[in-house]
Formats: C-alpha cells, sequence, structure tokens
C-alpha cells in the first residue's frame, strides 16, 4: 500500500495537547493513534514508540517532533498531530521547545513510503510560513488542509 494522505489524517486525531511533559505528550498521541482501525495493538504501538524515543530523541528540532513507528500490527499509515502554542520541551536535538508533534505508524512491509513521508514532513515542516499555518489554524479541519490541501505538506 502507497501513503495516502487523505486516509491517514483524520480531524478527530488533530488536538491541541493538553501534555507538556514528553512521556504524557506521547502518549496522548498514543491514545489518539490507537482509535484508528489501522492499529490494532495499542500495547505493541505504545512500546514500540518508546523504544524508539530511547534510541534517538524524534525531536528533530526546528519547533518539531516526529515519534513514528513501522509495526506488523499497523495495517496502513496512520497520523496523529498534536499542537503545543506554549512549547514543550521534547529532547530536541536543537534544545529548543516543541510545538508541533505528528505521531506515525505504519506496516513494517512500508520502508519506502515511510522514508518519502518523514523527508517530507522534515523539510516542509522547517519552513516558517507552514508552521505559522498550522500553529495559527483555528480548528483540526484548518490544520488537516496544512497536511493535506492543495500545495499541503504531505499533498
Amino acid at each position: 500500500m502507497t501513503f495516502n494522505p487523505e486516509q491517514a489524517i483524520s480531524t478527530d486525531r488533530i488536538v491541541d495537547l493538553k501534555s507538556t511533559r514528553k512521556s504524557d505528550v506521547l502518549d496522548e498521541l498514543i491514545g489518539l493513534l490507537a482509535t484508528s482501525d489501522k492499529v490494532n495493538d495499542p500495547v505493541e504501538l505504545k512500546r514500540k514508540i518508546y523504544e524508539r524515543e530511547k534510541t534517538v530523541s524524534t525531536g528533530v528540532g526546528a519547533g518539531m517532533a516526529i515519534p513514528h513507528v513501522k509495526i506488523p500490527s499497523i495495517t496502513d499509515f496512520v497520523a496523529a498531530i498534536g499542537r503545543s502554542r506554549e512549547g514543550l520541551q521534547f529532547d530536541s536535538l536543537d534544545g529548543q521547545s516543541t510545538h508541533i508533534v505528528v505521531m506515525i505508524g505504519c506496516n513494517n512491509t512500508q520502508s519506502a513510503d515511510f522514508l518519502k513521508v518523514l523527508a517530507r514532513l522534515v523539510t516542509r515542516l522547517k519552513d516558517e510560513t507552514i508552521k505559522r499555518r498550522i500553529m495559527d489554524a483555528e480548528t483540526p479541519e484548518d490544520i488537516r488542509s496544512v497536511f493535506i490541501g492543495q500545495n499541503g505538506i504531505l499533498a
């Protein structure tokens, strides 16, 4: 299966984060991903996300974090997006606050598409105009359109 942003990103998995601690943010977004019918084992999802974070932080810098996992119990791409207007500490590589967290899960057979999606996210989310559009968005629908609308991050 190839990555389809229309199917992977749902407005009910786009939130203003309630949490301010990294582990709580991870739990909040894992909980959102687990609502998808593409996630068959939420326990494995949580374990693998935390294992990945122990290896190296997915706080890539420039105000963003992209926790991600490829596991057999996820049937296809799924994403959850969290925004923090105040910013939070996510052990980012640049030591700066994180404002946008995009959690992605996919099946372990989708490696090629997975790498393309990650590269596109990192490249496009460094664009200050795009980040501003996400931070200024009023609704989950507005945020979703930044990702998948015309000329969107993942369009």
